[in-house]
């Protein structure tokens, strides 16, 4: 019965390994990536669940690895070519739902890496939610990761 007991629990916390939770804020399956090893940008993703009954926004980011932590998305500029750009004002976290950082859409930006980041490092991100405050989490470094993509946000 105690090993049952054990196994449980330490499947409990497997579980709980890739989630942070602050409040209703709940930070998922975050992942840092960069595209060489010579990059002096990289970029953190991942899917930020609220469970509470107050919509929250992500308001700001801030990192020891980097010069330069931004909230930033994919939009189509003049002449239909994607740019990159930094959100203004946040990310809104709906009440009962989901904010998705993925690539081709809102991520956090990181400018100005203070050493190369490679497969398996952890880069440490503090978010900070207009509600819930100052969330800390450790992101790990994939550079293998492929998708998901998400949608890119299209001009008027």
């Amino acid at each position: 019965m105690a090993f049952v007991k054990s196994l449980l629990l330490s499947c409990a916390v497997v579980g709980l390994a890739g989630a942070v939770q602050a409040g209703g804020i709940v930070i998922k399956d975050p992942y840092a990536r960069i595209s060489t090893q010579m990059s002096k940008s990289g970029a953190a993703f991942m899917e930020i669940e609220n469970s509470g009954d107050t919509a929250d926004r992500l308001i700001g980011v801030r990192t020891d690895a980097a010069a330069v932590a931004e909230l930033h998305t994919h939009e189509e500029g003049a002449g239909g070519v994607m740019r990159m750009i930094e959100v203004k004002g946040g990310i809104p976290v709906p009440a009962h739902g989901v904010a998705l950082l993925a690539r081709g859409g809102d991520h956090v930006m990181l400018m100005g890496l203070k050493h190369p980041l490679k497969q398996g490092d952890v880069v440490h991100l503090t978010l900070t939610f207009q509600t819930a405050g100052a969330v800390a989490v450790d992101v790990p470094v994939d550079n293998t990761r492929k998708g998901p993509m998400a949608p890119m946000k299209m001009g008027d």
